[in-house]
């Protein structure tokens, strides 16, 4: 049944495989340059949070009216 299938698709056109392979070597390069930019966010977050815990900031006063 499969071959019949494929014989009625019209079979494997080498562009098609050739297109299909390009579009998947593009989705991984994708996928890792997203869990770069992820780690690399998550590093800055975590140093910004640390960054606030250490700053002192004075009780807020109540404006003169």
């Amino acid at each position: 049944m499969a071959k019949a299938l494929l014989g009625y698709v019209g079979g494997s056109d080498p562009r098609l495989i050739a297109e299909m392979r390009r579009l998947q070597q593009r989705v991984q390069d994708l996928e890792s340059e997203l869990g770069r930019i992820q780690a690399e966010n998550d590093a800055l977050a975590a140093a910004a949070s640390h960054d606030f815990d250490s700053i002192d900031v004075p009780q807020a006063e109540p404006a003169l009216t």
